[in-house]
C-alpha cells in the first residue's frame, strides 16, 4: 500500500472535486485557470528547486535528527529569558491544542470571547503586577515592547528635544532594538550610566531596567521625579516574576511598563515566540498602541469582550498610526496569563522566592571564593560576579558540566537563576569557580524599601483554577465559546487560514527545540541554524529573491526590516534625500504605517475603477517626485484579490527613477510555484510565515514575518541583536521567533515543489469557484483577465444595503447562526466582504459556505419586500444565542427555528455564540480594560 503524499492531506479538493469545480469555472485544468489568470508577463513556469516531498514519518523523522544536534544544557544566561516548567495542563490544552491555536484575531467577538477572556486575564495580570492602569492584549517581544514605549512616550511627552535616555544596565538586545527604531525618526538614544553619570537638560523620555541586566535592583524613584520634573515620561522594563516580591514601577510614578511574560510558562524556544508587554498609567490608555481587549455589552445588555480603541488603527489612520504592530502574541499571552490562573498569587510568590533564594544561596556561596567578588548586594535572581581575567575560564568551565553561563566580559561573569534551578545547579556553579568555604548563608537581598507591600491579583479568577481539574475544565469552557479551525472554514480574506497540520506542530514542543536560550554557546545550536539556514534558503527559491532574514517577529516587523534596507541602500549611495514612498490607496494600513517608522514620506497613488494602481497617476506621482523617491510599496496580488497586469511595468517606473520596489507577501498563497516576485521586479518582500507557510494565527499571533531581499539588498538585512555586526535589529532575538521554524520547516520538506505548486493552483480554483457561485447573488467587485480573481474575491454588499438597510456587519453576524465565521469586512472597501477560501478547504464545506451565502441573500430579499422589518429580522438580531432562543418570551416576526437553525444547520453539531451582537461604542465610551467584577454577570 502507498504511504498517501502529504499534499493530499493537507490539499481539501481531490481530483473528483477539482474537476467539478473546474466545470463551474469553465475551465478544464487548473493550469488552464492559472495561464489565464496570471499576467503572462510574470509567469513563471520553471520547477522550483526545491527537495522531493517527504512523507510525514520522513520529515519527523529529519526534524528528530536536526533536533538531536542542539544541545539543551542548563541555562543560567538570563538577559530576559530564564527556563521555566509550562504545566502540562496549559501545554496539552492551549499549546497543543487547535481550538486555540488554530483561531483567527477576535475581530468577530461574538465568537471569540473564550480568548478574549483569557487575554483580559493576561491585561489584569500586567496591570496588578505593574502597579499601572491599563495594559495591552501582548506585544511581540520586550525589545519591541521597548521601542513601542519609546515612541509613546515621544508623543505624550511635553519636553522639548530629541533624546531618549536609557540607562545601560538595559539589556543589550533592548537597546539594540530602540537604536534601530530611534534613528529613522530622528531620536537620540543616550546610553548613560545613571548611577554615575547625571541626566541631560534636555530629554523626552527615560528607560529603565528592573533589575538590570546586571541582575542589580535599584531604586528608581529619585529618578523618576527628576524626569517628571524636567516633563519627561519614564518607562520601567520590569520582570514580572520579580514584581511579585519587588515594589511595582507604578508604586514610584512610573509612566509606562513594557518587558516581557516569557517566564510565565513559556519556553525560550531560542528567541521566541514570547508575549510582550506594555501598560501604562491613566490618561495613556488612548495612545497605547497594539490589541486592547475591553468590556462592552451585548444587545441584551450582558457583559461582553471586544477588542478597544486601536481595533485596525492601521487601515483607519494609515500614515497618522501610532503604531504599525496590528496583532498580537495571542497564543503566548494566553499562556501566560493563564500560567498566572493556574498558580495564582501565592503560587508565583512561592515560585519568585524560591527562585531568589537560590540566587541569594549562590551569592552566599561565592562570597567565600577567593578571586570572587560578588558586585551587587541587592539583587532578584542574577548575580553578578567579578573574576578578574578569568571570566572566560570560568564560563567555559561551567559549559563542560553542563551549565551556560552569562559572559559578559573578561572579569565579570552573570548567573541568572530561574523557576528550573535546584540545588545541584548552584553547588556545581560554586565548583567552577573554586573551593566554597564555610556554610554559606541564604538570606534575600532585598531591603524592605523596596519590597512588595501591597496584594495582587485578587479577581477571583486567579484564586479558583489551581487544581488540574479546574484548570482543565476552565481551558475547556472559555474553547468552547470560540470559533476556530476545528469547528469549520474561516473564509477570511487576507489572512489565509487553511490548515495547520499537526505533523508540522508537533515538533513545536520537543526540548530541543523549545528550551533553548537564544544566547546560548553557538556549539550548541547547531541544529538550529541548519535548520533556519535550509528555511531561508527555501523560502528564497520560493520567492526569486537572494536573501532572506527569519528575524522580523511579525509581518509588520518584515515591512519595517525591508523599508530600512531601502533606506539604508540610498543613504550609502549617498542619497540621504530620497525618502518618499508610493503607497497605493488600497494598500494594507500597515504599509504606511511601516514608511513612517523608516523615516519615509508617504505618497498616495490612487487605484481606477478596476482596483488596479492608476498606472497614469503613478507616472504623476513619480514626475511629482522623482529626486526623493525611495520606494513603493505594493501588494500582489493586489489586495483587492486580482492579478494585476501592470506590475512588471510599475516595476520598471519605479526603477527608472531610482526608486525600489518592495511587494508586500501577504498574499503569497497565490504565486507559489508560478511566479516569483524576485524575478518580475520586485527588490524586497516580507513573507507571512502563518499565511501562505501554515504557521497558525493562534487567536492574533504568533506570526513571523521574514524579509526576502535580491543582492544589492542583501548587506542590510537585519543584524545580531547582541553586535555582531553593524546592522540593525528589529528584533530582540537574532532569529526571532525561532521556535515555530519547524512549522514552515515541515510544510516546505513534505509539500515539495509539486505540492507547493498544487498548492497554489487550488487555492486559486476555490476562490473563483466561490466568486462563480456566488456572483448572480452579491456582485463581485473586482476581476482581472477574464472576469477570474486571484486567491480571494471580494462581495459587494453595497447596493443591497442600500435596497433594503441590511448591512454588511448584519451578514457576517448572521454567518454566524449558519455556523461561519465571516469573511474580512470592509477591508479594502467599505461595505464588502472578502472571501479567501484557501487549498484546505473540501468542496463540501465550500458549498455549504456557498449555500449559507445563498440563503442569506434570499433572507436579505425577504426584508426588501417588507415580510420582514428592517430593524426585526434574523440578520439584524443575529448571532441568536441559545438563551434568546430558548427564553420564554419571542416577539419577533419569524419562528425560532429560523433564528436558529437556519438552512443547512447540522443540529447536532450547532455551535451557539455565548453572547449576541457586542455594542462597541459603548465599550470604548466606557473604558474597562480588566477583569470585570463577578457580580457583573449576575442575573
Amino acid at each position: 500500500m502507498t504511504t498517501p503524499r502529504f499534499a493530499d492531506r493537507h490539499i481539501g479538493p481531490d481530483a473528483a472535486a477539482q474537476r467539478r469545480m473546474l466545470e463551474t469555472v469553465g475551465y478544464d485544468t487548473v493550469d488552464d485557470l492559472m495561464d489565464a489568470a496570471i499576467p503572462e508577463v510574470i509567469r513563471w513556469t520553471g520547477t522550483l528547486d526545491l527537495p522531493p516531498a517527504a512523507t510525514e514519518d520522513e520529515v519527523i523523522a529529519e526534524l528528530r535528527a536536526v533536533a538531536a544536534r542542539n544541545t539543551v544544557a542548563v541555562s543560567m544566561i538570563g538577559l530576559g529569558y530564564h527556563g521555566t516548567h509550562t504545566p502540562a495542563v496549559i501545554r496539552r490544552n492551549v499549546l497543543e491544542d487547535p481550538a486555540w491555536y488554530t483561531a483567527y484575531t477576535p475581530y468577530q467577538p461574538e465568537i471569540s470571547q473564550g480568548r478574549l477572556e483569557a487575554l483580559l486575564n493576561f491585561q489584569t495580570m500586567v496591570t496588578d503586577l505593574t502597579g499601572l492602569t491599563t495594559a495591552n492584549a501582548s506585544m511581540l517581544d520586550e525589545g519591541t515592547a521597548a521601542a513601542e514605549a519609546m515612541t509613546l512616550a515621544r508623543r505624550a511627552s511635553k519636553a522639548t528635544g530629541d533624546v531618549y535616555v536609557v540607562d545601560a544596565d538595559t539589556l543589550p538586545q533592548t537597546i539594540a532594538v530602540l537604536a534601530t527604531r530611534a534613528e529613522p525618526l530622528g531620536i537620540e538614544v543616550r546610553v548613560l550610566d545613571l548611577d554615575t553619570e547625571p541626566l541631560p537638560d534636555r530629554f523626552f523620555g527615560l528607560h529603565l531596567q528592573y533589575p538590570g541586566a546586571s541582575g542589580a535592583v535599584r531604586d528608581h524613584a529619585a529618578l523618576v521625579e527628576a524626569a517628571h520634573a524636567a516633563g519627561a515620561l519614564v518607562t520601567v522594563a520590569a520582570d514580572l516574576l520579580a514584581l511579585t516580591l519587588l515594589r511595582p514601577p507604578g508604586e514610584i510614578g512610573a509612566d509606562i511598563a513594557a518587558g516581557t511574560t516569557q517566564r510565565f510558562g513559556v519556553p525560550m524556544g531560542f528567541g521566541g515566540p514570547h508575549a510582550g508587554y506594555l501598560a501604562v498609567r491613566a490618561g495613556l490608555e488612548r495612545m497605547l498602541p497594539g490589541r486592547l481587549v475591553g468590556v462592552s455589552r451585548d444587545a441584551a445588555g450582558e457583559p461582553a469582550y471586544r477588542l478597544a480603541l486601536q481595533t485596525r488603527e492601521q487601515h483607519i489612520r494609515r500614515e497618522k498610526a501610532t503604531s504599525n504592530i496590528c496583532t498580537a502574541q495571542v497564543l503566548l499571552a494566553v499562556m501566560a496569563g493563564m500560567y498566572a490562573v493556574y498558580h495564582g498569587p501565592d503560587g508565583l510568590r512561592s515560585i519568585a522566592t524560591r527562585v531568589h533564594q537560590r540566587a541569594a544561596a549562590l551569592a552566599a556561596g561565592l562570597r567565600t571564593v577567593d578571586g570572587v567578588e560578588v558586585v551587587h548586594d541587592v539583587f532578584f535572581d542574577t548575580v553578578l560576579a567579578r573574576v578578574p581575567g578569568r571570566a572566560a575560564e570560568v564560563v567555559a568551565a561551567a559549559e563542560r558540566q553542563g551549565i551556560n553561563l552569562r559572559l559578559v566580559d573578561a572579569d565579570h561573569v552573570g548567573i541568572s537563576c530561574d523557576e528550573t534551578t535546584t540545588a545541584e545547579h548552584v553547588s556545581t556553579v560554586w565548583q567552577v569557580f573554586g573551593d566554597v568555604t564555610g556554610e554559606p548563608a541564604s538570606a534575600g537581598t532585598l531591603p524592605p524599601a523596596l519590597r512588595r507591600t501591597g496584594d495582587f491579583l485578587t479577581h477571583p479568577v486567579f484564586r479558583s483554577h489551581h487544581s488540574e481539574t479546574a484548570m482543565l475544565r476552565y481551558l475547556r469552557r472559555l474553547a468552547d465559546f470560540d470559533y476556530a479551525l476545528d469547528r469549520g472554514m474561516i473564509p477570511l480574506g487576507s489572512c489565509t487560514m487553511k490548515l495547520n497540520a499537526t505533523t508540522e506542530m508537533e515538533p513545536v514542543s520537543w526540548p530541543e527545540f523549545a528550551n533553548l536560550h537564544p544566547f546560548a554557546p553557538a556549539n550548541q545550536t547547531a541544529g538550529y541554524r541548519d535548520l533556519v539556514a535550509s528555511l531561508e534558503g527555501w523560502l528564497a527559491e520560493v520567492t526569486g529573491y537572494d536573501a532572506v532574514s527569519v528575524q522580523p517577529n511579525a509581518g509588520s516587523q518584515g515591512e519595517l526590516a525591508g523599508l530600512l534596507a531601502i533606506r539604508a541602500y540610498h543613504r550609502d549611495r549617498g542619497d540621504t534625500h530620497r525618502d518618499v514612498c508610493l503607497i497605493p490607496s488600497s494598500a494594507h494600513g500597515t504599509n504606511a504605517a511601516s514608511a513612517v517608522m523608516a523615516g519615509m514620506r508617504v505618497v498616495v497613488v490612487g487605484c481606477d475603477v478596476d482596483g488596479d494602481v492608476d498606472l497614469a497617476d503613478l507616472d504623476r506621482k513619480i514626475e511629482a517626485h522623482r529626486d526623493n523617491l525611495a520606494a513603493i510599496m505594493v501588494t500582489y496580488p493586489s489586495t483587492h484579490g486580482v492579478y494585476e497586469g501592470g506590475i512588471a511595468a510599475l516595476c520598471a517606473k519605479v526603477h527608472d527613477a531610482g526608486g525600489q520596489v518592495y511587494v508586500d507577501g501577504a498574499n503569497l498563497n497565490a504565486l507559489v510555484g508560478f511566479a516569483k516576485p524576485g524575478r518580475f521586479g520586485a527588490d524586497v518582500s516580507h513573507l507571512n510565515l502563518h499565511k501562505t507557510f501554515c504557521i497558525p494565527h493562534g487567536g492574533g499571533g504568533p506570526g513571523v514575518g521574514p524579509v526576502a531581499v535580491r543582492a544589492h539588498l542583501a548587506p542590510y538585512l537585519p543584524g545580531d541583536p547582541l553586535g555582531g555586526d553593524d546592522r540593525p535589529a528589529v528584533s530582540a532575538a537574532h532569529y526571532g521567533s525561532a521556535g515555530i521554524l519547524p512549522i514552515p520547516w515541515a510544510y516546505l520538506r513534505m509539500m515539495g515543489p509539486d505540492g507547493l505548486r498544487q498548492a497554489t493552483g487550488t487555492a486559486v480554483l476555490a476562490a473563483n469557484y466561490v466568486a462563480a457561485r456566488l456572483r448572480g447573488h452579491y456582485p463581485v467587485l473586482y476581476a482581472g483577465n477574464k472576469g477570474l480573481v486571484a486567491h480571494e474575491c471580494i462581495l459587494d454588499l453595497r447596493p443591497l444595503t442600500k435596497a433594503t438597510g441590511v448591512s454588511v456587519d448584519d451578514v457576517a453576524k448572521r454567518l454566524i447562526d449558519y455556523g461561519f465565521h465571516a469573511p474580512t469586512m470592509s477591508f479594502p472597501v467599505a461595505g464588502t466582504l472578502m472571501v479567501e477560501p484557501t487549498e484546505s478547504e473540501d468542496l463540501t464545506e465550500l458549498d455549504r459556505f456557498c449555500d449559507a451565502m445563498i440563503a442569506i441573500r434570499a433572507e436579505i430579499d425577504r426584508v426588501g419586500s417588507g415580510e420582514w422589518p428592517k430593524g426585526d429580522n434574523p440578520l439584524a438580531n443575529a448571532p441568536h444565542t441559545a438563551a434568546m432562543v430558548g427564553g420564554d418570551d419571542w416577539a419577533h416576526p419569524y419562528p425560532r427555528s429560523v433564528a436558529a437553525y437556519p438552512a443547512g444547520v447540522d443540529r447536532r453539531a450547532k455551535y451557539w455564540p455565548p453572547v449576541r451582537r457586542i455594542d462597541g461604542a459603548y465599550g470604548d465610551r466606557n473604558l474597562v480594560c480588566a477583569c470585570p467584577p463577578p457580580e457583573a454577570f449576575a442575573d
